[in-house]
Order: structure tokens, then C-alpha cells, then sequence
């Protein structure tokens, strides 16, 4: 499967035109599933009651995207719900079907856990053969929650994460695919955020050996998931089937 993702230099609260600019970036490349940063049509805003989507722009936005490129979307944005806000992780199937994760781990130290709710449930979607966990940003520094049960082949993290903490960024990337024998994909942003954080170049794929399998042209990250050269590499390392049983609360 051909993967692309957009190193997105998002324009802080304009949804109109980080469509635009969305549109444009893809507008001739091939791939059967396109990835975006989180909060890609507003930036990681915590003004939720301003951007929120109360009529389901961004959602609209990659069920019309998904539809014209025949390709999955994914990609997180701020979404208001009976009155809660949330940081919607959003997986699009060319077919119109919908899929979403609500952000499991809110970043305290910005304040996201005092204007968003968290998510409850562990989402996984099966797409054309391949189990993609979806999780973002934050979530990467809770291997626990991500811990893989046998039960994804892909772990697709979003991301707007600074570049002064860039290293854990990619450090963590790398970890939780040699320890999950899974591909995981980290897609963050470009540019500087309305807080004036800068935010460098550091999206990647990783094998399950921690091998960096993706290659980097302009402002897009593409790889191919061989999903036959994962099984062979899980029958030759069973290391899953000594992992530590346990659940998770909550």
C-alpha cells in the first residue's frame, strides 16, 4: 500500500485555506492512503469554542478529498460534540466510510485536558488488508496504551510536535515499532503555530526492526507497506507471543 503524507505548514484558524492548501499539495500525487497532521485545518488550538467544527467542515472536507483521489484520509481536528469538545482523529475510505479516534491523552502541559475531552476507546481500522491503530501525537508517550495485542499491523501517529522536543519525537517513533513489530508512521506538522512554536521537518516510517522506510520529496513523506514483508518478519521474530498480558482502565 502507498502511503503519503503532507509536512503541512498549517495557517493558524483558517479552514478555508488549509483546504486549499491541502488540495493543491495533492493534487498530482497517486496514493491509496493520504495522511495529515493533527488539527490540520486550524492548527493545535486551544481556543476549542472558536475552531471547533459544529457542522462537520473538516469531516466534509476529507469525505469530498477521499472521494475525488479514490484514497483513505486521515487526520485529526478539533470537532465539537453535545456540548464536549474533542481532538477527532478522522480515517475516510474512498466508499464514504467513516472511522474516528478521540485523542486518549490530552497534553496537560499545553492545557488541552482543561478545554477537550478525552477519548475512551482503542480504534483500529482494517484497510485494504492492513490494521491501522490510530493515535495522536500525545499518545506516543504511552506505550501501554498502544502496547500491540496481535491485533494492528500499522500504528499512525499525527502530530504537532515542536521542535524542541524533537528528539523524543523521533526516539519514541522508532521504539514503539521494534517493541509492537509493527510499521508506525509519524506525520507532523511544518512551520510556526500561533503560539509562535516551531515545528521542523520530522516525519518518518519505521519497519518493524526500526528501519526508516519512508523517502521525502518537497513537503511530502511516502512509503510503501508491505504487509507479506511484515508477517515474514513477525514469523521469523515471534516476539508478540512473549509479551505481558494485561488491561487497560478507562
Amino acid at each position: 500500500m502507498k502511503v503519503a503524507g503532507l509536512n503541512l505548514d498549517i495557517i493558524w484558524k483558517n479552514k478555508t485555506e488549509n483546504f486549499k492548501l491541502i488540495e493543491n499539495e495533492f493534487q498530482n500525487v497517486e496514493a491509496e492512503l493520504f495522511l495529515l497532521p493533527e488539527m490540520f485545518s486550524t492548527g493545535f488550538c486551544m481556543d476549542a469554542s472558536e475552531v471547533s467544527d459544529r457542522n462537520n467542515e473538516s469531516l466534509e472536507f476529507l469525505k469530498k478529498i477521499s472521494k475525488e483521489k479514490n484514497a483513505a484520509f486521515c487526520g485529526s481536528a478539533p470537532v465539537e460534540q453535545n456540548g464536549n469538545f474533542y481532538n477527532r482523529m478522522f480515517f475516510i475510505k474512498p466508499d464514504g466510510e467513516i472511522s474516528f479516534y478521540d485523542k486518549r491523552h490530552l497534553f496537560s502541559f499545553s492545557g488541552e485536558d482543561k478545554v477537550y475531552t478525552p477519548g475512551k476507546d482503542r480504534v483500529i481500522v482494517e484497510y485494504k488488508g492492513i490494521r491501522f491503530l490510530l493515535q495522536v501525537c500525545y499518545d506516543l508517550r504511552f506505550p501501554v496504551f498502544a502496547r500491540n495485542n496481535d491485533d494492528y499491523d500499522a500504528v499512525l501517529y499525527v502530530a504537532n510536535w515542536p521542535e524542541k522536543r524533537v528528539g523524543a519525537w523521533e526516539h519514541l517513533l522508532k521504539a514503539r515499532a521494534i517493541e509492537n513489530l509493527s510499521f508506525v508512521f509519524g506525520l507532523n506538522r511544518i512551520g510556526t503555530d500561533g503560539n509562535d512554536l516551531f515545528y521542523q521537518e520530522s516525519s518518518h516510517c519505521f519497519f518493524a526492526d526500526g528501519k526508516e522506510i519512508s523517502q521525502k520529496q518537497g513537503n511530502l513523506v511516502t512509503t510503501t507497506l508491505n504487509v507479506d514483508e511484515l508477517r515474514d518478519f513477525r514469523t521469523h521474530f515471534q516476539f508478540l507471543n512473549d509479551r505481558d498480558s494485561f488491561s487497560i482502565q478507562l
